[in-house]
């Protein structure tokens, strides 16, 4: 198999771990919805910054080290481990001791317990890093999905059940620490790897001068990330906040889960062979083609059907969030740009570079916040959009400059699944505001209708993604005998 035909496969197994993942974890939020309200998600949003920071700190960049290594001995895998070890303690302290100031900061004061249980998770997490590192390395996505989906299932059950019984907030809690427990325990099991008694200073220091800038410009974007949700929790409410959180968990469903399959599959199948430009822009453009042609229509389609996707599944209670989500859709149409992008930087060991673009990006959405935060979430959710594709720019200027590859020809690769999603999606937003039919069939008329309209299209333009899609499907089920 080809090295660009490999990272699909790749990038298939490991959207299909977080799909499960993921879509247990959606299933559990629908069930949620019905025994909590807005304010107890609002509550997590506000511990997310500060949880992700922590996240952050924990790993410090030497996943990435890890998989970029060519070799990888004993001592740099221990190393590594002993080094999240420790840096894990040190972030829960610091989480532990400054809890009572982010109450203060948002008002809050139920908050100090919550940080300091949910805090409990990024101690968890240290334990699975080298293990993930080498499963990405072995391109073993299928391992990951053995571990993560049971976590997701059963710390599923335990928060529907715990929210039943009025927990409130802490069913959340609950969920994430048992998932973190489970799927650190999991990764062990399956791992062949275990830590010796050996710490090398010169291993350190080599993966931390790489992985330091990915730590800076991780908690960056941590900060970013969750700057909207800080923002409105502060200015508005935990309620306002917490229905915007869930709108955006509900996109994370889609967006997160192919993003993280594109940084996790390319990273470590392009990295091998970082030396060769001609192999990594031909196997960037094929990922770019794939990625988008699968995400841009999901994205459209679900802003178009979100309000009777909320009056069919959810509770009146969530329906504000709607808007939302439509908005935050939009939004993230340029993010697995950004991921391919910043890939390439990081294939390279440009982490100066990666680090520059984050604070250069970040101080652009400090300008779009201070600007739409006065025209309310709404205006914030809209200075989104424009961020997101003013990012681009910047993005793709360093793929030109590395491997040759320019926003013109990226731009050529993924514009016509943009159009074709556009214009299918309107057709669809525009359906559902002009016929007053019950929610269900208005999604199940609209979403097949919409898909068919798609592949249909895909195929008279005849898309570079739908070709490549058709031959991989083709390959994997003709007989081998063949």
């Amino acid at each position: 198999m080809s090295l660009s035909n490999s990272t699909i496969t790749g990038i298939l197994w490991n959207f299909s771990e977080q799909l499960l993942r993921r879509g247990v974890g959606l299933l559990t939020t629908l069930l949620l919805a019905y025994f909590l309200a807005p304010e107890a998600y609002g509550l997590v949003a506000m511990m997310a910054v500060f949880i992700a920071i922590a996240t952050s700190l924990m790993d410090s960049g030497f996943r990435q080290a890890l998989i970029r290594l060519k070799e990888v001995t004993q001592d740099d895998l221990s190393t590594a481990f002993y080094a999240n070890l420790f840096l894990g303690a040190f972030a829960y302290t610091l989480l532990y001791f400054t809890a009572p100031y982010i109450s203060t900061f948002y008002e809050e004061p139920r908050l100090v317990l919550l940080i300091r249980v949910t805090g409990l998770v990024v101690l968890v997490n240290s334990f699975q890093v080298v293990q993930i590192a080498l499963f990405h390395r072995q391109m073993n996505f299928k391992a990951q999905l053995k571990a993560s989906f049971p976590a997701a299932l059963v710390s599923a059950l335990v928060a529907i059940v715990l929210a039943y019984s009025g927990a409130g907030v802490w069913a959340l809690v609950a969920q994430m620490l048992v998932a973190a427990f489970i799927t650190s325990a999991f990764l062990w099991w399956m791992s062949d790897w275990r830590p010796a008694l050996s710490f090398s200073s010169s291993s350190l220091r080599s993966m931390y001068s790489f992985g330091y800038k990915l730590f800076l410009s991780g908690t960056l974007d941590a900060v970013f990330k969750n700057l909207y949700v800080i923002v409105i929790a502060k200015l508005f409410s935990a309620s306002v906040a917490g229905l915007y959180f869930f709108a955006e968990k509900m996109r994370e469903l889609v967006l997160s889960q192919l993003v993280g399959a594109i940084q996790n599959v390319t990273y470590p199948a392009l990295a091998s062979v970082q030396d060769d430009n001609a192999r990594l822009k031909a196997g960037y453009r094929k990922v770019i083609a794939v990625t988008t042609f699968l995400l841009f229509p999901v994205l459209m389609f679900l802003a178009a059907l979100a309000v009777p996707l909320f009056h069919f599944l959810l509770p009146e209670k969530w329906w504000p969030a709607a808007p939302y989500l439509q908005l935050l859709c939009i939004s993230g149409l340029f993010y697995p740009l950004h991921a391919i992008n910043l890939n390439i930087l990081k294939v390279k060991g440009r982490s100066d570079l990666y680090l520059y673009l984050e604070i250069l990006k970040k101080t652009m959405v400090v300008v779009i916040v201070l600007i739409s935060y006065r025209y309310g979430v709404i205006g914030i959710l809209i200075g989104q959009i424009f961020s997101s594709v003013l990012a681009y720019i910047p993005n793709s200027y360093f793929a030109k400059n590395l491997i040759n590859y320019p926003a013109k020809e990226q731009v050529k690769d993924f514009l016509p699944g943009l159009m074709l999603s556009v214009f299918i999606g309107g057709m669809i937003y525009f359906g559902v505001q002009l016929l007053d039919w019950p929610p269900l069939v208005l999604l199940l008329l609209f979403s097949t209708s919409g898909g068919l309209l798609y592949l249909i299209g895909a195929h008279v333009l005849n898309l570079q993604a739908y070709t490549l899609a058709c031959e991989i499907i083709h390959n994997k089920i003709r007989p081998k005998n063949l």
